[in-house]
């Protein structure tokens, strides 16, 4: 790698193109009641390339055979509050895309299903792969007073914007069973600090 020589970077040029996503992702136990694995879905590629905040998505929305290609650079400026990320994207066509593709990446599948509950809309992404059985949903927000008051919705689980191993660049490296054994860890470490024995 050639690098950038002797000088340093400027890096104060980001806010010309990147916007600000806020968000909260929440863990489900199962498909919100209503919503159905048949129903109108994207299907979703992410490849994660090592040691960088890119990612190269691909898309295809099912009821239209129709693909969407999109390169990414995601981070968050304030870890861990992960509810609040800088995003820069750009489309790509089938060339371009296949160009950035032979760089070593750490892939994600899922199916997204647009969901809406009490007028609100949601994207439930179902995985697959070696995450199969995980079942998160998202939902976006327009400033930060809304989404910082924002209450866990009923259909999930439990609110983990801010916890590190839901994050999609932390999703790619892991699996199903390693995401269990991760929580059940912490489930014990919380029963024994509340002087609850171990399961």
């Amino acid at each position: 790698m050639k690098g950038i020589g002797t000088g340093r970077l400027f890096t104060d040029h980001a806010p010309k193109y990147e916007r600000v996503e806020r968000e909260r992702r929440y863990l489900l136990t199962q498909v919100p009641e209503g919503l159905k694995l048949q129903d109108p879905h994207a299907q979703i590629t992410d490849n994660y390339i090592t040691g960088t905040r890119l990612r190269l998505r691909k898309s295809r929305w099912v009821p239209a055979n129709e693909w969407t290609l999109k390169f990414t650079q995601k981070h968050t400026p304030r870890p861990p509050d992960f509810s609040r990320t800088l995003i820069t994207s750009f489309y790509l066509d089938e060339i371009e895309y296949e160009t950035l593709s032979v760089f070593e990446g750490n892939e994600l599948r899922k199916n997204r299903y647009p969901f809406e509950h009490e007028g609100r809309k949601y994207s439930v992404d179902v995985f697959l792969g070696a995450l199969y059985g995980l079942i998160l949903a998202e939902t976006d927000f327009d400033d930060d007073t809304e989404m910082d008051n924002f209450p866990v919705p009923p259909f999930a689980a439990r609110d983990v914007t801010n916890d590190v191993i839901f994050t999609g660049g932390h999703l790619a490296f892991t699996t199903i069973d390693e995401l269990r054994a991760e929580l059940k860890k912490r489930n014990d470490e919380v029963g024994t600090m509340n002087g609850e024995p171990k399961a």
